[in-house]
Parts: C-alpha cells; structure tokens; sequence
C-alpha cells in the first residue's frame, strides 16, 4: 500500500505502475481496424480486424502499387529501364509496365533538336582578339549513355564546346575568323566537339555548328571597316572583270567562228572558180583546135572589152597621122545618158549605153579625122 492509500498511483492521482500489456494491444487493434475499415467500437462481432479486410486491404495496396507501374512512352522518345540500380533494357515507343521500387525508368527524346549557343572572347593564332558567337544542334543518340554515362551531358556539351571553339579559333588567324574562314572554323569546331563527346560517353550527337557573329574588338573595328571595304571593293572590281570577260570571250570566239567560216567559203570559192576556168580552158582548147583563127580573133575580141569595160579613158593612135586621139569615155557616157534619157538599172539599158557610147566614139573619131584633113 502507498504512503497516500492509492495503489499505483503519485500523488497527484495518476498510475505510477507499468503500462498494461493487453491494454496496449487492445488499443493497437482498435487502431489498425480504424485504418482498415474496422468499427472501432471495442466489442465482439462489431467489425474488427478480420481475415478479409486483411486482404482485400492487401489487394488494394497491391493494385495501386501496380498502377505505379503504368506509363506511356511516345513516338520520339525512349525509355532506360534500371533495375534494382543496374541497367536492364531501352524500351520504345508504346504502353509499357515494370515493377514500382524494383525498376527505375527515365524517359528521353531522342527526335528532339536542342540548341546550345555560346559567346566568349577567343585568342587568334596571330594574338589577336575576336569576339565569336556560336550555336550548336545537337540531339541524343544513344539514351544509354546520356543518362547512365554521364550526370549532366547538356553541361558537358557547353563545356566542350567552349574547349573545342577556343582550340579551333586559336589555330586560325585573325582575318579568317572574321571573314572568310568562318565556315571552315564551323566545321572544324563541329569534328573536334564531337570528338570530344564521345571520349565523354554523352551519348550526344552534333548535328549542326554555326559561327553567327564573330567580330574584332572595338579598338580596331573602325580600322577593320576599311579592310572589309577595300575587300569588298577588290571582290567587285574581280566580278566586273569577269563579267566583262565572259561578255567579250564568246564574241570573240563567236568572230573567230565567223572568219573560220568566210576562209572556208573563200576557199571553196577559189577551187571552184579554178575548176571552172580549167574546164573552159579545155572547152575553149577544143574549139581552138578546131578553128584558131576565129577563137584566136574571138579571144581578143573579149580581152579588148573586158579591158575598154573597165576603162575611162582611151587613147588612139591614128594610122597615118601625127595626132593621138584622146576619148574621154565617162564624159561622152554622160553625155550620151544625158541625151538619151537611158537608165542603167538592168541589162538591156546597159547594152543600150554601151551601143550609144560605141556610136559616140565613132562619130568622135570621125570629126577630129575631118579637122585634120581640113
């Protein structure tokens, strides 16, 4: 008995004894069967912890667990399956299921273009200093490795491409880097960067690499404006020249075809007309032979008006007399066309002129005869 009359109890009237054993199951029992859909109430047959809402308990557990399971994979992406930690397999697209707490599943998109862009003062191989823009597309290749390999690929990307711009733009002189190298620095920056992330592992591919600006320092930008300008004006004076050539080289080769062609048509000419007199020298010899005093007296015949056709002035010695006649043939031509109304346009009005202008110098020769003898 205690010093105050109360068994198991302090003087302020609570239990001072041990906790009671079957007190303490009791109450645990009235909690489970709270949680679980029990009646709380403490008395027989009223809804405590029985063996089936013990497991239909257990199937709701096991389905939600289950539906944790669930997820949906699309076209452009794929999904590394890590069970307990280790890798397991890449699914595809689809609607897939694996076991929630064993499997850990890490959906990527391997369609997706990213871009990554960079500015940094770079170093010239002459010690010079350019301010340079980049942007590189990139997209995964290998799922794996992007999220196993590597914690941050995308951080390793920007890294390497810093590492892979300076080494480049530090190779190259500083007029290259400005003007016309810059392709050729993208797509060296391009190999070099990819290298380098498959010494990573990222599992990252580059696809595109574009240097967008790249410009001097202000100090000198003023100075590297004339040396643009003069450039410029040396790539337009080339283009004029050029154009000028393309414009006079086909006329020229055009002129060249043309003379080709009037040698070549001379050439036929003169075999033909050599032709044609051998073959009326052997016409003209057969004749010959056969009565030469009449081709003889013939021939001259034509020679004497081939010669006086072409001339306008005539000399005649008189037999008999001490005076040369002087005919002046385009004087007495135009006098005979003058009297005559004749028009030379067509061959019967040059037959008319030249008998009209036989007639004149007979008639000339005639006169002046008649001044002598007078």
């Amino acid at each position: 008995m205690s010093w105050n009359g109360n068994d198991n109890k302090d003087p302020w009237g609570r239990n001072d004894g041990p906790p009671d054993i079957d007190e303490a199951v009791k109450q645990f029992k009235a909690k489970i069967n709270s949680i679980l859909g029990g009646g709380g109430s403490g008395k027989k047959g009223s809804g405590g912890f029985t063996k089936k809402n013990f497991f239909t308990s257990l199937a709701i557990i096991l389905l939600a667990w289950s539906g944790l399971g669930i997820y949906q994979v699309e076209q452009a992406e794929r999904a590394v399956i890590l069970r307990l930690g280790v890798f397991d397999e890449i699914k595809g697209p689809g609607l897939h299921w694996n076991p929630p707490i064993i499997d850990k599943w890490t959906i990527v998109d391997v369609v997706r273009v990213k871009q990554h862009g960079h500015t940094a003062l770079m170093l010239t191989k002459d010690e010079n200093i350019v301010d340079v823009t980049v942007s590189v597309q990139y997209q995964i290749e290998d799922p794996k490795r992007y999220v196993l390999e590597i914690s941050d690929a995308d951080a390793s990307l920007a890294q390497a491409t810093e590492s892979a711009l300076r080494h480049v733009v530090g190779s190259a002189i500083m007029d290259d880097a400005l003007t016309t190298g810059r392709e050729l620095i993208a797509q060296d920056v391009r190999a070099r960067l990819q290298n380098y992330l498959d010494k990573y592992q990222t599992g990252l591919q580059v696809l595109i690499v574009n240097i967008e600006d790249s410009s001097p320092p202000n100090q000198v930008q003023a100075a590297f404006d004339d040396v643009i300008k003069a450039r410029e004006d040396e790539v337009r004076a080339r283009n004029e020249a050029e154009t000028y050539a393309n414009g006079l080289v086909p006329e020229a080769r055009g002129e060249a075809q043309r003379m080709l062609q009037d040698a070549q048509a001379y050439r036929e000419q003169v075999i033909a007309e050599a032709e044609g007199d051998a073959a009326r020298f052997n016409l003209l010899l057969a004749e010959y032979k056969k009565a030469p005093d009449v081709t003889r007296n013939r021939l001259y015949l034509d020679a004497i008006q081939s010669v006086m056709s072409n001339s306008t002035k005539v000399m005649i010695d008189v037999e008999g007399g001490n005076n040369i006649l002087y005919l002046p043939l385009d004087k007495i031509a135009e006098a005979s066309r003058g009297s005559d109304n004749i028009n030379l346009s067509n061959s019967s009005s040059s037959s008319n002129s030249i008998r009209a202008l036989t007639d004149n110098v007979i008639e000339e020769i005639r006169r002046r005869n008649r001044q002598e003898n007078n």
